[in-house]
Parts: structure tokens; sequence; C-alpha cells
């Protein structure tokens, strides 16, 4: 990959100077590189990568908490199917549906259908995750909708989740996820890229284990020091520069650089 540093908003006075890390894939690499590497689709095309916290699960290591049995029991009766995108049915109703999903959840808004369309014409959805159960006499009613990147064996990216957010009873949304990871281990992926951990918001996710989150340097699998992360914000200093979040790794920065995956250009 090929990287580029996009310079943000600097804090002169305490050296801080932050810099935004893109990556481009180079010939013969596939979006599961930069995955793998730690960065997330920044367009529909996925013509560009951003680094960030990402989250994954090992799927041949992960064995159903009793939090995660609790979802999978509640979910009893729901369907899945993976279908690519190019033949599933994206009808008006449905796009209403996730419209209206995305108001509630995220602000009115904030996920026009224009975002919506450009994400159904890119490339970065490959297949829907599709959740449906029967109705006594009628037709089976959709219970939810998952966009996702699917590249087997190596990845499945849960992106967006539509689902109906009046059913509290079942916890849909956790459901749903739990659900998923269930689907693609059964499958014989690798991993389950969850998306992003940098706000407590995002905490309801590591429930699942083993849980790995990509700390700028390598995958960890250290919830404590992932908890720190949430919990200490980097407004002062860089994060290497703070000996709290240094106690957290196995060595120090000079042995982290001779390990790192990245390296300059020759």
């Amino acid at each position: 990959m090929k990287l580029l540093f996009s310079e943000a908003t600097p804090d002169y006075s305490r050296y801080l100077y932050p810099y935004v890390v893109w990556a481009f894939l180079e010939p013969g690499e596939t979006p599961a590189d930069a995955f793998r590497s730690g960065f997330l689709p920044a367009s529909p095309d996925m013509d560009r990568f951003y680094l960030v916290r990402s989250l994954r699960l090992p799927l041949a290591e992960w064995r159903p908490s009793s939090e995660n049995r609790r979802m999978l029991r509640k979910s009893e009766g729901i369907r899945a199917r993976l279908v690519p995108i190019a033949e599933f049915d994206v009808t008006e109703a449905r796009r209403a549906r996730w419209l209206d999903f995305a108001d509630q959840r995220f602000g009115h808004g904030i996920f026009p259908a224009e975002r919506l369309a450009r994400l159904l014409a890119g490339r970065v959805i490959t297949h829907v995750l599709h959740f449906e159960e029967d109705v006594p006499g009628g037709l089976p009613r959709d219970v939810g909708s998952v966009l996702m990147h699917v590249s087997p064996p190596r990845l499945a990216y849960y992106y967006y989740a539509f689902y109906d957010l009046s059913d509290r009873s079942r916890n849909l949304g956790m459901a749903l996820m739990t659900r998923a990871a269930e689907w693609f281990a059964h499958a014989g992926f690798c991993h389950l890229y969850l998306g992003t951990c940098v706000t407590s918001r995002a905490r309801y996710k590591l429930q699942f284990r083993p849980m790995e989150f990509f700390n700028g340097m390598r995958w960890s699998r250290d919830l404590d020091e992932l908890r720190h992360l949430l919990d200490t914000p980097a407004e002062t200093r860089h994060r290497l520069d703070t000996p709290d979040f240094l106690a957290f790794q196995p060595g120090s920065p000079s042995e982290l650089a001779a390990a790192s995956p990245f390296t300059t250009m020759p």
C-alpha cells in the first residue's frame, strides 16, 4: 500500500501535529490487505482507506459468551441469508425504512438518501446479510438488513445495520450482530470486522471474545488497554509519549518500531 498523510488541526503549543493516514492499494493488493493493516474504507468506491481504531473478531477462536448465547436465544426463529447486492431487491419500502432508521439512530440529515445511493452503487457493499421471520398466515417479515463488504474467506465487514427500532424486547441491534458472528463463523471466515471503537458508545461490541483492536501499531487483545484509550482523552500528548499507555505495550517505542508492519518509502 501507498500512504498519504493528510494534515489535521495542530496544537503548536503542545507540539501536537496530527495527520490523518490514508492508504491506497497497489497492484496485486486487495481490500482485505487494507483491513488486515488496520484501515477501513474511506469512500464507497474503496479508492482509499483510512487508519482508525477498528475492531475485529477472530471467528475461529470465538466461543459465544453467556450474553452472546442469550442474544441467540432471543433471536430464535429469525433466518439469515447472505445475498449479493446485485441480487438483493432494494425496494422503495425497504429504502424508506432504512432512511427512517438512520434519521432516528444517527440524527436527521446525517445519512441522507444520496449517501445511501452512493453506498449501494459503490464497490464497498458487496452483499446484504438479510434477516427475516415467518408470520402466521402471511409472507415472511423483514427483521433487518446489514450492508456488508465480504471477501471470503478472509473477512466480512459489518458496515451498516438497519432494523426495527421499536422492537425493544429482542434488542435487535445486538441480536443481529451476534447472529452475523455465528453465520460467518459457521461459514469458515477468518475475521468479522465490526467498525470502530473510538468512543464509549461502541463498548457494546466488547461482549465478543476474543476481540482485537488496532492500536496504531498492531492488533491488540488487551481490553484493559482499550478501556484506557476510551477513558483517557489524548488531548495534551501523543499516546506514545504517555507512560500510562506505554505500560500496556510489549516494549519501548524503539522496540515497537522494530516490530512495526509499516515502513518508510526507500
